[in-house]
């Protein structure tokens, strides 16, 4: 190097530390690679142990009962790049290991002190091996006393890299995503007994004796296993097995779209898209399934080497596959009566094959009546009930600002049609409309405590353990939201109160989607948690699509709008009612 020079190279030690953070983001990357290293050992068991102390980990340790090591390959395994799983770039394209590259230990030990005990599974001495390594530094090394298979202790972690341990999350949000690896680990591999631990707390505990429905109903319960589709399809490029959810079981996001390829468990946008685009019109634009899908694709149409975490996968031939999944499984959904059901006794594996009698889709009673027609009795009381919840007597605050209407008819039983004095066409949309009113009316409450209610039957939720950790730390704060929630036995709970926005008859996916979107990490950016919660219970609390309103409810529901400070849009932006001028449709006809 000249002097002068401003580029240099950077010592190894600073080398070793940047390479780590690609690998070891955060103790769920930990958690990550070691198991990943145990199942490759070919491990029938798996113990994950996690302890903590003021709100920070202090330590993790994975034992397994898989081939183990001699000491020369534990020494070994703390070199960069030293790995027993391929030996050139060929082998990279044929590799079905979930590691290969020979990062992972050294990568947690260049930002940790690690402990290893290890024994060869069938080796020629009697003692297994002690290694110890702090920061990239071998510091002992000796024979030691230990069963068959390996056991990886970390303990602190990112000690030398202070920046990095500063950005971690809360405790119970890493130990949440650490529950979530550990799920998808268990649905790739339900031959496989996994344990969790925190702090000697039980979090998972599955035996790995029976297959992928087992898991799910060890990790999911049986009410999300008794709304699931068997999958065992494919073609010779793309073979799929596993389980989807009827139409009737979705969510508002895609977090439990569980997807592996040959094992392993991956993330991909366009898979997601690839089944969502199978359900079609099954369901609605913002809803996703609930799947644990498994592609078997020849390891020569896999690109495995995209990403450090190996999350992320390319595919060779990349839209026959996305083109086999859609078909596939939408030959799945078809072959199986997707009619709603209310019974709780319904079970996977018992629903009759379609013969071509019932259409794919939800049964309605008839087609939606022209006019405005007389609900049923009871659809007319809860609508009733929910408009004197919004009925906030005489304002002015938004007189003026709609015309006088005349109420047409309600079509879709979700859009009101108006006519104005002018002539002019209105449409309204009516969850919208109730959604503004409902939001404007909430924000008025002192707090969301002071209008709690009772529910007239509790809510019993079962929820996953991912779910479950971050429901916990949670609490304190649904409760000063108007949640009373109980624990009701293993990652079960019991809701009893809820803020009356929502109705004192509440079903339970309802409950677990609004608890779900509180409990979501972090708020969007820009809207504190007050305004929030303002948003979910406006929308939840809302008339919903599909509600069938009487005349004078129709009346009711505009005149409520039109008292709010901005009847135009919903909280989120939506528009409530569209303006159709009758000049533009006498342009449309030809008739100026």
């Amino acid at each position: 190097m000249t002097a002068g020079s401003r580029i240099r190279q950077l010592d190894a030690s600073t080398v070793s530390r940047i390479a780590a953070g690609e690998v070891v983001e955060r103790p769920a990357s930990v958690v990550k690679e070691l198991a990943e290293n145990a199942i490759d050992a070919g491990a029938t068991a798996i113990d994950i142990r996690i302890t903590s102390r003021l709100g920070q980990i202090t330590g993790i340790t994975i034992t397994d009962d898989g081939c183990g090591m001699n000491h020369d390959d534990a020494r070994m395994a703390f070199t960069r790049h030293a790995t027993s799983k391929i030996r050139d770039l060929p082998d990279l394209f044929s590799c079905t290991t979930l590691g290969f590259r020979g990062e992972a230990l050294a990568s947690i030990a260049a930002v940790s002190r690690v402990t290893i005990v290890t024994r060869e599974k069938g080796g020629e001495t009697v003692s297994g091996t002690l290694i110890v390594n702090e920061g990239g530094r071998m510091v002992e090394d000796r024979e030691t006393g230990c069963p068959d298979g390996t056991s990886v202790s970390v303990e602190k972690i990112f000690f030398n890299t202070p920046a990095r341990r500063k950005f971690q999350r809360s405790l119970p949000a890493e130990i949440a995503l650490i529950s979530g690896i550990v799920e998808r680990l268990v649905l790739t591999h339900p031959g496989i007994a996994f344990r969790l631990t925190h702090n000697g707390r039980e979090k998972i505990a599955v035996p790995g004796s029976g297959g992928l429905m087992d898991a799910i109903i060890h990790l999911f319960g049986l009410e999300i296993a008794g709304q699931l589709l068997h999958v065992d399809t494919g073609t010779p490029g793309a073979g799929i097995r596993g389980a989807i959810s009827v139409p009737d079981l979705s969510r508002k996001n895609p977090y439990q779209m569980y997807l592996s390829v040959n094992s392993r468990p991956v993330f991909s946008r366009n898979l997601l898209a690839a089944i969502r685009k199978a359900y079609g019109t099954l369901l609605p634009q913002d809803r996703y399934p609930v799947v644990f899908l498994d592609l078997a694709i020849p390891v020569t149409e896999v690109d495995i080497n995209v990403h450090p975490t190996k999350r992320e996968v390319r595919f060779g031939s990349e839209e026959q596959i996305l083109a086999t999944v859609t078909d596939q499984l939408r030959a799945v959904l078809e072959s199986h009566r997707l009619i709603p059901e209310k019974d709780a006794s319904r079970a996977a594996g018992h629903r009759e094959p379609s013969d071509g009698s019932v259409p794919l889709r939800y049964i309605s009673s008839g087609p939606v009546p022209d006019g405005v027609k007389e609900p049923l009795l009871r659809e007319r009381i809860t609508t009733e009930r929910q408009l004197r919840l919004t009925e906030t007597g005489p304002a002015t605050s938004g007189e003026g600002k709609i015309p006088d209407l005349e109420i047409i008819g309600q079509f879709g039983a979700l859009y009101l049609i108006c006519r104005t004095p002018d002539d002019d066409l209105l449409l309204i949309d009516q969850h919208a409309a109730h959604e503004r009113i409902l939001y404007d009316q909430i924000g008025k409450w002192p707090s969301f405590q002071d209008y709690a209610q009772e529910l007239i039957e509790p809510v019993i939720l079962t929820l996953s353990p991912r779910e479950a950790e971050m429901l916990i730390p949670a609490i304190p704060t649904l409760e000063e939201e108007g949640f009373v929630i109980e624990p009701f036995g293993i990652h079960t709970w019991a809701v009893r109160t809820v803020p009356v926005a929502l109705g004192r008859q509440i079903d339970p996916e309802t409950v677990r989607e609004v608890i779900a979107e509180l409990i979501a990490p972090g708020f969007p950016k820009g809207v504190d948690p007050a305004e929030q919660f303002r948003r979910i219970f406006a929308c939840r609390g809302a008339l919903k699509a599909g509600t069938q309103m009487s005349p004078d409810q129709c009346e009711q529901l505009i005149l409520q709008l039109r008292r709010t400070k901005n009847p135009f849009t919903c909280p989120h932006g939506r528009p409530t009612m569209v303006f159709f001028p009758k000049k533009k449709l006498d342009e449309l006809f030809g008739r100026t």
